[in-house]
């Protein structure tokens, strides 16, 4: 399995913007998909910020589209989730995961991480209003 270690949570201000990374160890054969999700006590993880290899484009919860991006850096196995426009709502601990690819990913992936076998261990961001 891929080793996925997230970092770059803290504490930010309502409207503000925060980046967070995550390192990947290991390789996996073939094409994959990348994501972040977010958990709060008592919920599944969910508000997934989905990419795959085969064509690179992003997929989004509609929660966090137009305020998240996701995006890869192969080269340095690393993947990122900008996150701008901040709301105390977006308060949770983020995970990083990883999957083979599966069938109807783009359909599934921002709303459940059910499918990814391979996850961080978290990094806590909480937003203030």
């Amino acid at each position: 399995e891929v080793q996925l270690v997230e970092s770059g949570g803290g504490l930010v201000q309502a409207g503000g913007s925060l980046r967070l990374s995550c390192q990947a160890f290991g390789y996996a054969s073939g094409d994959y998909v990348i994501a972040w999700f977010r958990q709060v006590p008592g919920k599944e993880r969910g508000a997934g910020s989905c990419i795959g290899s085969v064509d690179g484009n992003p997929y989004y919860a509609d929660s966090v589209k137009g305020r998240f991006t996701i995006s890869s850096d192969n080269a340095k196995n690393m993947v990122y989730l900008q996150m701008n426009s901040l709301k105390p709502e977006d308060t949770a601990v983020y995970y990083c995961a990883h999957s083979g690819l599966f069938s109807s990913w783009i359909g599934l992936c921002p709303h459940s991480g059910a499918a990814f076998n391979s996850w961080g261990q978290g990094t806590q961001v909480t937003v203030s209003s």
